[in-house]
């Protein structure tokens, strides 16, 4: 009995890993996939009546609306899932997900309905936003909660896993109906596609999700009672820990910054500035998303071993280091030395970063009040440092007059601070969980 009992318990954090990660998949593939779909089609679907540039640029603001709503959905299912549970939480937010997806696929361009085309757009990235922004801080608790004590990194790692999974599954649809279909054909009916496939992978989603057990930090830490529980989670975690807000920003900048810029910013400026095709900029960030699958754990597994700081710290100097080089192999038309300065900047830079962000951002705060207080940081750093990003970057460039300096200097200063912020942590042994005591006789 004891064995079977044994064998139980230690199902359970496979089983949330699991859950968490198959969830994060959907969610970002539904993300990404716009992101992916506006650098290459909705300046002309939905903005036809302004400049090529301005058409992209207004593409990548609605691509950032999503990012606004990230932080008022951390707020909301934050609230909610530290006063009745991450699980809850998480099957609402896959299903607001897909069914928003869904929905911009059968979406009506310019051409048919007028104006009402790109506001119908926001309104639905909006909902994505809103959707997303409570995801991860209940994957990452729901992984890190049931996690052994000394592998919180690596079963956490899925949540991160499952945005290069959803990435590569979002470049990977866009790209095959683009080999598929005429350009033509694209333009006018193949990207819809991959958006109407969000209802297969949302169904999966759910099914999976439905057999994972309620955080076990939840229900041995946080007051049962209602009554006994903080009637605003979010102004306990501001109360107690007031500048870790602030942290989970800085922290954040050069995982936002890296991975935005190669593979979203980079499809439009690449394409346009350079003569690269857009086959082959999606085919870049396909590879990067299918090396983050292995990379990610990897690193994760080695700051369960070495410590999070260190591995953390690694990546945001290898950020700044690639920074330049990464637009010089751009700017010199080698498809190789494009290739590998994504992968240093990707799946060295950005993977050794996000590989400890689950419990190191998480264990900022208390239980009591960790889905509201983490996951809204995490949101408004991804506001502030994502969403705008490649809009940002857009901006830059036409400041420079074409050119990719301040893009560069963007991107060198985000790793920066990233690294410096790190560096104000407290000590590795306060953040990683205590040897066993020893059994008593």
């Amino acid at each position: 009995m004891a064995d079977a009992l044994t064998q139980s318990e230690g199902a359970k954090p496979a089983r949330s890993a699991a859950g968490s990660f198959v969830g994060a998949v959907v969610e970002w593939y539904d993300f990404l996939l716009y992101g992916i779909v506006a650098a290459v089609v909705f300046d002309s679907a939905f903005f036809p009546e302004i400049s090529p540039m301005a058409g992209t640029l207004a593409a990548f603001a609605t691509f950032g609306v999503g990012f606004i709503f990230r932080p008022l959905g951390g707020l909301f299912f934050g609230h909610f899932g530290d006063k009745i549970g991450r699980k809850t939480m998480l099957v609402w937010t896959v299903s607001i997900m897909g069914l928003s997806t869904a929905l911009i696929g059968l979406l009506p361009t310019h051409a048919s309905i007028g104006w009402w085309a790109p506001v119908l757009l926001v309104v639905l990235r909006a909902i994505q936003g809103f959707a997303v922004g409570g995801e991860w801080g209940g994957a990452a608790l729901m992984a890190v909660e049931n996690a052994p004590p000394r592998l919180k990194a690596l079963f956490s790692s899925g949540v991160q896993v499952g945005y290069s999974v959803g990435l590569l599954l979002a470049t990977g649809t866009a790209g095959l109906m683009q080999a598929v279909t005429s350009p033509a054909a694209f333009q006018s009916w193949g990207w819809r596609v991959p958006f109407l496939l969000s209802v297969v992978f949302v169904a999966i989603a759910l099914w999976i999700r439905s057999g994972v057990p309620e955080s076990r930090v939840f229900k041995q830490e946080v007051p049962q009672s209602a009554s006994k529980r903080s009637k605003l989670p979010i102004l306990e975690a501001l109360r107690r820990h007031p500048t870790a807000f602030f942290q989970i920003i800085g922290l954040r900048l050069g995982e936002l910054l890296t991975m935005y810029i190669v593979t979203t910013f980079a499809l439009a400026y690449a394409t346009k500035q350079f003569g690269f095709s857009s086959g082959f900029m999606l085919s870049v960030a396909l590879m990067v998303g299918g090396i983050g699958i292995v990379t990610i754990p990897l690193f994760a597994w080695l700051s369960d071993r070495y410590g999070r700081k260190p591995v953390f710290i690694a990546g945001a100097v290898i950020g700044v280091l690639g920074a330049v080089p990464y637009f010089l192999s751009m700017q010199s038309g080698s498809k190789v030395l494009l290739v590998v300065a994504s992968v240093v900047v990707v799946n060295l830079a950005h993977d050794m970063i996000v590989s400890v962000q689950q419990p190191l951002l998480t264990e900022l705060f208390g239980a009591e009040y960790r889905y509201s207080g983490a996951g809204l940081g995490y949101q408004v750093a991804a506001a502030i440092g994502g969403g705008f990003t490649p809009a940002i970057a857009t901006t830059l460039v036409l400041l420079g007059g074409g050119t990719w300096y301040w893009v560069a200097a963007y991107l060198t200063i985000g790793c920066l601070v990233s690294a410096l912020v790190a560096l104000t942590l407290k000590p590795e042994t306060e953040r990683i969980a205590p040897k066993p005591e020893p059994a008593r006789a």
